[in-house]
């Protein structure tokens, strides 16, 4: 093997073959450049409703009466339970801070009241919201015939976890994820066939110079190296471009607006430099297997 060799005549072909490498290196600018906007939007998107996902909870209402041994007894209950992730105690006092901190106005209706009217509840968080039903049924009975409640254990007052709102988010942020996860799938394939095809073009316009040297006795791989080292540099430097854009775009629009709003600030997306380590690994890999298994059909001389 010739290292030198090969690379001096993968450079001479890029020379000799400027406009179908300008071409494809093009075209990978332009799909690394797709593909960095389109991963922190994935990603910002799905961490998004990820958050509202964990947003889901089941209160376990005590009732005022509840011993010590019934709270202990309860918590262990709770925190042994399957898809339990944690367990948070809310006393009383608690929950009434809660209130008059989101909604000062009830404060004059509590001082009417004369007497703290909020439960104490045990914040049951799941591991999967979406399972969050197998949580209330081990601790809620309901007769079919009556609808009448029962619950699992003495000093539970009530257990709610608001059914129809917990629905509505699983059922958005699936849709969400579904729907992400397609759309990332599709514009990495579509990329990567865009790639393809435009250095089997690139290749095509040299099967001639290919088709002699297979018949002069050159063996596969001292043909297909200079095609390999030529995508490495196309993808490389198509890649080197689509970076400095974003860097660009990120400096000049993205830092600015993301103070005022929160999705492009979401801590979950992938940073910067990971993100240029990606796209550069991503362009070299892709151009130089096209480039390595586009030559295959035009060795079969």
């Amino acid at each position: 093997m010739r290292p030198g060799f090969f690379l001096k005549e993968a450079f001479r072909a890029l020379k000799r073959n400027a406009a179908p490498s300008l071409a494809a290196m093009l075209t990978v600018l332009l799909t690394a450049l797709v593909l960095g906007v389109f991963i922190p939007v994935v990603q910002a998107t799905t961490g998004t409703a990820n958050q509202v996902r964990s947003r889901v909870v089941v209160n376990v209402y005590l009732a005022d009466n509840i011993t010590q041994p019934q709270l202990t007894a309860l918590r262990q209950r709770l925190t042994t339970t399957p898809n339990v992730k944690s367990v948070d105690y809310i006393s009383k006092q608690q929950a009434l801070n809660d209130l008059q901190a989101q909604r000062p106005s009830t404060k004059d209706a509590i001082q009417l009241l004369g007497r703290n009217p909020l439960p104490a509840t045990y914040r049951v968080v799941p591991k999967d919201p979406g399972q969050v039903q197998k949580i209330v049924n081990s601790l809620v009975r309901v007769d079919p015939n009556t609808g009448k409640r029962t619950f699992a254990m003495a000093g539970i007052g009530d257990v709610r976890n608001r059914e129809q709102d917990t629905n509505k988010i699983l059922s958005a942020t699936s849709l969400v994820k579904t729907l992400t996860a397609s759309l990332a799938a599709l514009l990495i394939l579509a990329s990567i066939a865009l790639i393809a095809n435009t250095i089997r073009l690139s290749i095509f316009a040299r099967r001639r110079e290919v088709e002699v040297m297979k018949l002069v006795g050159a063996t596969n791989w001292f043909i297909r190296w200079p095609f390999v080292i030529e995508g490495v540099v196309v993808g490389f430097m198509g890649g080197v471009l689509a970076v400095l854009l974003l860097w660009v775009i990120k400096d000049t629009l993205v830092d600015p607006l993301s103070a005022k709003f929160a999705l492009i600030a979401a801590p979950n997306t992938i940073q910067f430099p990971a993100l240029i380590a990606v796209l550069l690994a991503s362009c070299v890999a892709v151009s130089a297997l096209g480039s390595g298994l586009t030559l295959r059909r035009f060795l079969r001389v």
